[in-house]
């Protein structure tokens, strides 16, 4: 349901909690959260309008997004944690503005949630898919109170929701337990996603000139911070709610122009400059346009064939982007080698890498349009993993999320 600015709700938050997650109080957090779904109307309990819609939300609870938005767009919902009982109180409530009094009282425990008229009652799992498209992961939606015991559990929480399921191999399993400690130190500093963006960006151009000036060693250690860096503006975008389409923008696009430069200056360090540069144009012309053809290869795929990621399509998709040709894979080739003393052998690996995964690529490319066209449209693996997620099959377990985060959280009362 497409929801207009005239159709949103005017939001209430009820009650508080004092314990912040990741810098931020639970009020806090709901009001950035529906500033980013749209909802800029916040009002006090006394001044709701009684003519309109009105999200109540309790300020003691997380929410994941994808539930808030869920809620947005069905009126007439009432939305309690998993497992409550008939009696239980409310955590939300997306209701007519004269039923605003006694969803407020369920929000508070004061009656139940099914006193409230003309609402249907939900729980997160009712409510919302555990299909998280923008993360390209499989997540239970969840709706958690805000305890002070459970501050670290909670984090840790947002922290590992903050990932996506489908990326390369260092991202997954390098990158996250340094990424906690530094989102953690910038949080508690006050530095904001872009100045973290806007310090990759100073790196990439700085990686450039020692490449091309030869100095691998040191042009591969700043490398490898950039890609770190590059982890840890997203998540900490993701867990402080600042992320913004400005902020968003600037790191995708600086993220799928910059490899090719890199690449180019390499080759030119291992030339020692002009006119020995020249002899590698045919490797370079192969990389850089093989790596166009790549993403091409995802775009149509996503565009014109299925509408979502090519890497979620079928499981052994999400195995292909975990190592397949992009930057940090490449960089692991232009590593080893350069640790053997052969930079020139790195680029030589780069490009048959790329080459030999653009043609995968563009092979599920056409199996993907094969498939539209004699079953229909296609759907994402990851969204057929309804149900428990902690009795995924073992091909599944890589791109599912932090189990025994979410075990400690549901069991935790």
């Amino acid at each position: 349901m497409t929801m207009t600015t005239a159709s949103l709700p005017v939001a209430c938050l009820v009650g508080g909690s004092g314990v912040r997650l990741w810098g931020l109080d639970g009020a806090e957090r709901l009001r950035r959260q529906l500033r980013a779904i749209g909802v800029a109307r916040i009002a006090a309990e006394g001044t709701l309008p009684s003519d309109a819609s009105v999200l109540l939300l309790r300020a003691d609870y997380l929410f994941d997004d994808r539930t808030l938005r869920d809620l947005v767009a069905r009126p007439g919902t009432v939305l309690v944690p998993e497992g409550a009982g008939v009696n239980a109180a409310a955590a939300a409530a997306h209701v007519h503005g004269d039923a605003v009094r006694v969803a407020a009282a369920a929000l508070r425990g004061e009656t139940a949630a099914t006193a409230i008229p003309s609402a249907t009652v939900c729980t997160p799992s009712t409510l919302s898919s555990v299909y998280v498209r923008e993360l390209l992961k499989a997540a239970p939606p969840m709706l958690l109170p805000i305890r002070g015991e459970r501050r670290a559990a909670l984090e840790r929480y947002l922290f590992d929701g903050a990932y996506k399921g489908v990326t390369d191999l260092v991202t997954k399993w390098v990158w996250p337990a340094p990424a906690r400690q530094v989102v953690r130190l910038c949080a508690w500093l006050g530095i904001g996603p872009n100045a973290v963006t806007a310090t990759s960006l100073v790196l990439v151009l700085v990686v450039i000139a020692l490449f091309a000036g030869a100095h691998f060693g040191v042009g591969l250690l700043l490398a490898w911070t950039m890609t770190f860096l590059d982890t840890v503006d997203g998540k900490l975008a993701r867990v402080t709610v600042t992320s913004t389409p400005a902020g968003h923008y600037f790191d995708h696009v600086m993220d799928l122009i910059h490899p090719p430069f890199w690449y180019i200056a390499w080759a030119y360090g291992v030339a020692g400059g002009l006119p020995a540069f020249g002899e590698f144009t045919p490797l370079l012309l192969i990389i850089v346009v093989g790596y166009i053809a790549g993403r091409l290869a995802e775009s149509f795929f996503k565009w014109y064939v299925s509408g979502f990621s090519m890497f979620t399509w079928r499981p052994v998709d999400s195995y292909i982007r975990l190592i397949m040709a992009r930057r940090n894979p490449n960089l692991l080739w232009l590593t080893g080698f350069t640790l053997g003393g052969n930079p020139q052998g790195g680029l030589v690996a780069v490009a048959v890498w790329t080459v030999v995964w653009s043609l995968v690529l563009w092979l599920r490319f056409a199996q993907g349009a094969a498939a539209r066209a004699r079953h229909g449209p296609l759907r994402p693996w990851l969204a057929e993993l309804e149900g428990d997620l902690t009795q995924l099959p073992p091909y599944a377990r890589p791109f599912a999320p932090n189990l025994s985060t979410v075990r400690q959280l549901v069991q935790c009362p």
